[in-house]
């Protein structure tokens, strides 16, 4: 099989990417059934967004079992969820845990947030940032807004309000939706409440359902519940 793909010419690849959903689906599909563990790995995601999770779960897995380590952090996805195979915490941080180990900023960030929550690996605090702030030097901007939390918070270091605040603007403009409510926060504070409203739009746009309602809430709780309308309906 991969000896057929290899057969195939770069210009027959481009023609089949830019076909339909189904000549692409099946390229990925022959790719993964070659053995090819990138190919596995986005064939697994294909599956699991599609609605089939154990299909994708054993795609993770055969991926994973070549090393591929974004395909290890979907296995650890998988367990942490319930995808594809029961709830697993310990594996689910098991997995992120060798993905961080070995290079992985997502798998640094799961890691990291299993740490800081306690689940699946005792609570750890300190590690835990020390995890968010090696993916944040990656440029993940999720964790980056994690590092602010912790500055805002004084989880571990001591609170620094400034530093936070720079994170989440970090965060936001990295196009993570919580860093950018968080970072709309700090705007307000500050009394700039026309680009709070605009970084509260951004939010909105690729923010979880139940993310927006409990920033709906937050809002509605503030000193700027005018603010609200700024989030999509």
């Amino acid at each position: 099989m991969r000896e057929a793909l290899d057969s195939i010419s770069p210009q027959e690849i481009v023609a089949r990417l830019s076909g339909s959903p189904e000549e692409r689906a099946a390229l990925i599909r022959e790719g993964a059934e070659a053995g090819v563990a990138e190919t596995q790995a986005v064939y697994g995601q294909m599956l699991l967004d599609g609605g089939d999770p154990h299909a994708g779960f054993a795609w993770f897995n055969k991926a994973a079992a070549q090393g591929h380590l974004m395909a290890l952090n979907m296995v650890g996805r998988c367990y942490d969820l319930g995808q594809g195979t029961p709830v697993n915490k310990a594996r689910a941080a098991e997995c992120f845990r060798i993905a961080a180990e070995r290079g992985l900023d997502w798998g640094m960030y799961n890691y990291a947030t299993a740490l800081a929550l306690g689940d699946g690996v005792a609570e750890d605090k300190a590690a835990a940032l020390g995890w968010f702030e090696k993916a944040a030097a990656m440029g993940n901007a999720k964790a980056v807004n994690y590092v602010g939390s912790f500055h805002e918070d004084g989880w571990v270091v001591a609170r620094d309000m400034t530093k936070a605040a720079i994170c989440y603007a970090r965060a936001a403009e990295g196009g993570d939706f919580r860093g950018q409510f968080n970072h709309a926060r700090m705007l307000a504070e500050r009394g700039d409440l026309a680009a709070a409203r605009g970084w509260l739009a951004r939010c909105g746009e690729t923010a979880t359902p139940a993310f927006t309602e409990k920033a709906r809430a937050w809002i509605r709780g503030s000193r700027w519940p005018e603010l609200e309308g700024a989030l999509p309906c």
